[in-house]
């Protein structure tokens, strides 16, 4: 098995399937750890991508808005419920993610 060249790699939706696929695996197995794992392997393999095509500074923006995106549901979720905060910071970073890197390739 080997990973794509991170110059090739599309991270908009990896960053949705990062936070949407963490929530998911953490809540349909009951392991939050697991959802964190998942959370970590995508935001690690988007992560590379971002260094590779628009470098450090606008990794460590993406990283935030995506970790940033992670905390922020939590409390959006006392608000509006779990699935529309879990969507709704998807959403953010996954359009954060296009325009910062992708949209440029």
């Amino acid at each position: 098995m080997e990973l794509r060249d991170p110059a090739h790699v599309d991270t908009a939706p990896l960053a949705a399937l990062g936070l949407v696929g963490g929530f998911l695996a953490a809540r349909e197995t009951g392991i939050r750890p697991l959802g964190g794992v998942v959370l970590g392997l995508a935001g690690f393999y988007a992560g590379r991508s971002w260094l590779a095509q628009s470098g450090p500074a606008a990794t460590a923006g993406l990283s935030a808005v995506y970790l940033g995106g992670f905390g922020a549901s939590h409390v959006l979720a006392k608000r509006i419920g779990a699935w529309p905060a879990v969507l709704s910071v998807a959403a953010v970073s996954a359009v954060a993610a296009w325009a910062v890197n992708d949209r440029h390739r």
